[in-house]
């Protein structure tokens, strides 16, 4: 039987920016990419999906206040307690912390201001869907490009994630504030992960760095696992 390309969903909420993008980079690692607008209410037939960047919904109130509660994010949390991974890029990262699958929320940026450059990572954890595989201590030159992208957590929560093996991303050169140098962070079970730094501009020689596709193959691999495991 021959290889099948895992099936991944990128979510588009109004105001969503980065989901061409991020399919291109998908589907550079292998998957078959496909979009999925913020008014399905099921996600059949999908291995994973991922909550790609912008600004959901205008980030009125705040950013992905408004997106926790479009008709989509039913079906997210269905498949992300079903154990299938869930992705948050950017704004997606934010719309999870909004809607309760990852803890912790986002702000502004030490300084106020607007960051669009490289970042320096550490791979901290290997136990979440973008980093299984990779090695801790592993360096990686991946973009960021918020205003609002400043990690944050009650002591507990932070002390919790560290302990857990959650953090699973850090900043190498704190560029926004985040509370222990947080650039990305996942659930206990690892399939729901956010993180600010945005792998699918970093997936072409062009682009500066193809350190991203080592984040979108660790999740390709990830739904391997899973499939071959039994997962439905």
């Amino acid at each position: 039987m021959g290889f099948v390309a895992p099936r991944v969903g990128v979510v588009v909420f109004p105001g969503t920016n980065c989901e061409h993008d991020v399919v291109e980079a998908l589907e550079r690692a292998g998957a078959q990419a496909e979009l999925v607008w913020h008014g399905r209410t099921s996600l059949p037939s999908l291995d994973a999906v991922v909550l790609p960047g912008g600004f959901a919904h205008g980030d009125y109130l705040r950013p992905g206040a408004i997106a926790r509660f479009s008709p989509v994010m039913a079906a997210v949390r269905e498949l992300a307690e079903a154990g299938a991974p869930v992705v948050g890029i950017c704004n997606g990262f934010q719309v999870l912390t909004e809607a309760h699958l990852l803890p912790g929320a986002l702000q502004k940026n030490k300084g106020l201001t607007f960051l669009c450059q490289m970042a320096e990572l550490e791979v901290v954890s290997d136990r979440s869907a973008v980093t299984a595989g990779l090695a801790a201590g592993q360096r990686l030159r991946v973009p960021i490009n918020h205003f609002e992208g400043n990690y944050t957590a009650a002591p507990e929560v932070l002390a919790a994630l560290e302990d857990e093996g959650r953090v699973v991303l850090r900043y190498v050169g704190n560029p926004n504030g985040s509370a222990h140098d947080i650039a990305g962070v996942c659930n206990q079970e690892g399939n729901v992960v956010g993180l600010m730094p945005h792998p699918e501009r970093a997936s072409s020689e062009m682009l500066g760095s193809t350190d991203g596709l080592l984040l979108l193959g660790a999740l390709l691999g990830f739904i391997g696992l899973r499939v071959g495991a039994g997962a439905k």
